[in-house]
């Protein structure tokens, strides 16, 4: 969920950045002073919540510099990332899904 509301954020700043011409311009590359505020605001949350996703894959925290390989890197980490936590806890914590089966009750 955290992904998913930043890149909506990130669509709606650069949105906001183009309409009030706070944009510009590196090579191609449009930069707008809103979405670089949000990026420095957002890193340190950003890395918490991917280090957070590897342990609870049962996987070490540092992991997360794979991103820093190009190409491939990025690919296997959104892998890493699709893939399902550990059943129950691990040694860095219990399962944030919880570890109770799914009852069937009334609506099933």
């Amino acid at each position: 969920m955290f992904v998913l509301f930043n890149w909506i954020r990130t669509l709606v700043i650069g949105f906001i950045d183009r309409r009030l011409g706070l944009d510009f311009g590196v090579e191609n590359l449009q930069i707008g002073i809103l979405g670089v505020i949000q990026s420095l605001i957002l890193f340190i949350p950003g890395l918490a919540v991917g280090i957070r996703r590897m342990h609870d894959i049962g996987r070490s925290g540092w992991w997360s510099l794979l991103v820093l390989i190009p190409l491939i890197g990025g690919i296997w980490l959104i892998v890493l990332d699709a893939t399902d936590s550990e059943p129950g806890s691990n040694k860095r914590g219990p399962n944030p899904k919880g570890t109770a089966p799914v009852q069937s009750g009334a609506w099933g």
